[in-house]
């Protein structure tokens, strides 16, 4: 990569190398970033960005290279030292502290540099306070002493996003890197979220974003930085970049962008439907639910995160019960009392967080597959066989193409993208009638994303009947065959999956991003 003059370049990496026993993480990474610059980090789940990050961030010590700030080496960097020097990094937990304050979670990062590190040193409470107001007024958000009062685990998620960029701005940060920023927002706070970006840029912060998402990182604009395999592959411009040559930068391979199905799918007239919803209702998050699901088709529901489209999920799944209507399952009524009774009548549930609804992450590949057919692999005696558990587990590695050394590993040393197949792999062991994923590529690279969308594919030719809940409207036109959009927990409109274009469904979504809205 070409560096910049070194007045301009406020982070460096020269031949960063990380090795974990036998695995090669990072292989001579050279990286620049200037002053007041947006960056994307973009990659394959296992190329290396959260290695390159951690480095960055004094997480994590480099095998060989050096990291220079503000064009002096810094062989040791721990945490401490990274955000003395102006580097602070989002993840995307956040990192905020719950149980603490408004305030107090702007404002500590600061205190702890200045008093480095020392927990026990006297804080001072009403700099704090003044501190995080001045943060805060810069993100948009009130600095009101109720406000500054506030637990933040009382707070939604895009306004603890915002939190956590003003700790940054309180930390007088100079490199911000944030991980899948945007994951959890709706195009509305996506686009306020730019807008604070943006200011920041103008006051000379770097800004590095870790993330998946290509359309919006096009939407948004700024440098691409493409790894592969642990190396720096491209540099390019995100406005101007063809999003199939970044994603082929990405996987060494060309990924077919257009739509899985050249045709949405068309029911038999004739043949009954497999699911019939009418009337279903919840208060407070949906009302008066209809429509008819055929075998075979895949439908995309769609909203901002109020819109009750999550509620619905899980409504359908028995997880969270709805209070009123129907629901027949190939002609048969279905009670969705609980999970027990969707999951016996044939429904299956992908969640949408998959480390802390789904996964067992430090269980085998073969634990978390068999989970929900350990009733079918009892012998005579009742015991469960290891030999069918296994057989299972490995007709699944290789149906949805999981990259392991064995079933035996477990599940927390696979790659996010490898990580959701081993999820999608337990419910499909079931055979299930109709399977709902709930934001199926969350977190997940372009071409797992593209493996498993082909399998979504796979099963909806092979008879099932699938539902998609997600924000992602590329994704759901590139998928679906119907797509629904929820708005005030009603389904207001239904589009052609082969006819929808992204500004008509974002316009009755009612979320319009539109990149002009973000000055440049």
């Amino acid at each position: 990569m070409p560096r910049d003059t070194p007045a301009e370049v406020f982070l460096e990496t020269r031949a960063l190398t990380r090795r974990f026993g036998g695995v090669q993480a990072l292989r001579g990474v050279d990286l620049s970033l200037r002053s007041g610059g947006l960056y994307h980090l973009l990659g394959e789940n296992g190329c290396g960005k959260s290695t390159l990050i951690k480095i960055i961030s004094g997480a994590q010590p480099a095998t060989s290279g050096e990291v220079l700030i503000n064009g002096t080496p810094r062989p040791t960097l721990d945490p401490i030292a990274a955000q003395d020097a102006g580097i602070e990094t989002v993840y995307q937990d956040f990192s905020l502290l719950p149980n603490l304050t408004v305030a107090e979670n702007v404002a500590l990062t600061r205190q702890l540099v200045a008093t480095r590190g020392r927990l026990l040193a006297r804080l001072d409470w009403g700099q704090m306070r003044a501190l995080a107001r001045d943060a805060l007024r810069v993100v948009g958000l009130p600095g009101d002493a109720a406000f500054l009062g506030r637990s933040v685990d009382q707070l939604p998620i895009a306004t603890r996003q915002l939190i956590a960029i003003a700790r940054a701005v309180a930390a007088r940060a100079r490199l911000v890197i944030m991980d899948e920023p945007t994951t959890a927002l709706t195009r509305r706070e996506v686009a306020h979220l730019i807008r604070v970006i943006r200011d920041l840029q103008a006051d000379g912060t770097a800004l590095l974003f870790v993330t998946h998402k290509l359309e919006e990182a096009k939407e948004i604009g700024g440098t691409g930085i493409v790894m592969r395999d642990g190396a720096f592959v491209a540099e390019l411009d995100m406005q101007t970049a063809d999003l199939g040559h970044v994603a082929e930068l990405m996987t060494n391979r060309r990924l077919d962008q257009s739509r899985y199905r050249a045709e949405a799918h068309k029911p038999d007239a004739d043949a009954p439907p497999r699911l019939t919803v009418r009337g279903l209702a919840r208060a407070g998050s949906y009302d008066d639910i209809a429509f008819d699901l055929a075998p075979g088709e895949i439908l995309g529901i769609t909203g901002l995160l109020d819109s009750g489209r999550n509620e619905l999920a899980l409504g359908l799944a028995g997880l969270d019960p709805p209070q009123a209507g129907t629901v027949t399952l190939d002609g048969a009524p279905v009670r969705l009392s609980g999970t027990a009774e969707a999951v016996a009548a044939g429904i299956a549930y992908v969640p949408e967080d998959r480390l802390e609804e789904g996964l067992f992450l430090e269980k085998s590949i073969t634990d978390n597959v068999t989970t929900a057919v350990l009733g079918r692999l009892r012998g005579a005696l009742g015991v469960i066989s290891p030999t069918r558990a296994r057989a299972l587990a490995r007709r699944m590695v290789k149906q949805l193409r999981i990259v392991a050394p064995d079933v035996g590993a477990p599940v927390s040393s696979l790659s996010g993208g490898n990580q959701q197949r081993v999820l999608i792999g337990r419910w499909l062991a079931r055979e299930p009638r109709v399977l709902i994923l709930h934001g199926p590529t969350v977190g997940v690279d372009v071409g797992s994303k593209d493996t498993i969308f082909r399998i979504i594919q796979a099963q909806a030719e092979a008879g099932m009947s699938v539902i998609i809940v997600s924000d992602d409207i590329p994704e759901l036109i590139q998928n679906c065959d119907r797509i629904a959009v929820m708005q005030d927990g009603r389904l207001a409109q239904v589009f052609d999956g082969a006819t929808a274009e992204p500004q008509m469904l974002y316009a009755a979504i009612g979320g319009i991003f539109d990149a002009t809205e973000v000055p440049a």
